[in-house]
């Protein structure tokens, strides 16, 4: 699956209220991102730090709702998939070739 056909199928199982509406999306991709670091913590707390298979798997999951609460937000807001991830390349690709992989500021 291309990142197009990835973001077109996300954006056609929107709820008809959802769609067009950044706010909503930006806060689901805001509580599924806390659901990630949860699972995590879990891992980290209860497990010693080893993820297992079904650790994995429910991180997955969650990772899985963090892609599609993307593709919506962007689709909203007019952004391809393919552009942002081409930009987030060419972006880590510079800073690493100047040596400002680590560090503060989004524009170094």
């Amino acid at each position: 699956m291309t990142f197009e056909e990835y973001q077109n199928t996300a954006v056609s199982l929107l709820h008809s209220d959802f769609n067009r509406n950044v706010v909503n999306s930006v806060l689901g991709l805001c509580g599924e991102t806390g659901e990630v670091a949860e699972k995590v913590k879990k891992v980290m707390r209860d497990k010693e730090g080893i993820f297992d298979d079904d650790s994995k798997k429910e991180i997955t999951k969650e990772l899985g709702d963090i892609l599609w609460y993307i593709a919506v937000t962007s689709s909203n807001l007019g952004i391809s998939f393919e552009d942002i991830a081409q930009g987030n390349i060419e972006k880590l690709t510079s800073r690493k070739e100047r040596k400002t992989l680590q560090g503060e500021g989004d524009n170094r």
